[in-house]
Formats: C-alpha cells, structure tokens, sequence
C-alpha cells in the first residue's frame, strides 16, 4: 500500500493497489455476534439512537477503542478487519476525530446496506481484549 494526501485535508490515507482498501472496526460482544450470525459478511443494522457506522482506518485506533471503550462497556472489545471496494468508499470522505491518526469514515445508518454490498471477502477478528477476572 501506499500513502497520499487525501482531498479532505484531513492527514495521510492509505491508497488501495489491489481495488479495496482495508478498515477497522472495534466492537464488543453484542455487535460482533451479529456480524458472526451474518456469516461474517456484513455489519448489523444501526440502533436507532445510531445514525452513522463508523469504521477507522488504521489499526491503532481500533485497537484503542477497543481496549479503552468496549472492554469497560462490555467486558471485552475486539478488532475487526475487513475490504470494501475503493472505488464504492470515494463518496465517504475521510474525518479526522482528534490526532493526525484518529481517521474514520462516516457512513449514513441508511446507507449501511449499500455498504455492506460492497465488502468484499469476510469480515475477520485481529485482535482482542478482555477485562481481568
């Protein structure tokens, strides 16, 4: 992969050389059961208090939320990894939430179906974190 700046002049994002470009997504328990219950193609609709999908894009930050955010929620928090089709992610521009690495895409709840068409291959568990018995 390699690196340009991106049109939103929000940082550095990585530029796909195979069609797709990876994302991470950190969940807890309840999340990831759906996505499992999907046969780990697709992310489960929003709740209504919900109304944006927020995948990252670097592992970094996901694994931050995940250790820092879920793991106190839930009592566990996991990193997901998965592909979406670059040329389908254009429409979404990339936002800085805090430091030059905190990088996310802001998906409409109503647009999730449309996104989840556009992953290509599974959605797969890198990383996880649970809290201490």
């Amino acid at each position: 992969m390699t690196e340009t700046n991106d049109e939103t002049g929000t940082g550095t994002v990585p530029v796909p050389r195979s069609g797709t470009t990876t994302l991470w997504r950190p969940t807890g328990p309840e999340e990831l059961a759906l996505v499992e219950a999907s046969g780990w193609t697709a992310w489960p609709p929003r709740l209504p208090e919900q109304p944006i999908f927020y995948p990252v894009l670097n592992e970094d930050y996901a694994v931050r939320i995940a250790r820092d955010w879920n793991v106190p929620a839930s009592g566990s928090g996991y990193v997901t990894r998965f592909e979406v089709d670059a040329g389908y992610l254009e429409r979404y521009p990339v936002r800085r939430a805090g430091g030059e690495t905190i990088l996310e895409l802001w998906v409409p709840a109503e647009e999730l179906a449309e996104f989840n068409r556009h992953i290509v291959g599974r959605i797969e568990v890198v990383r996880e974190f649970h809290a201490q018995a």
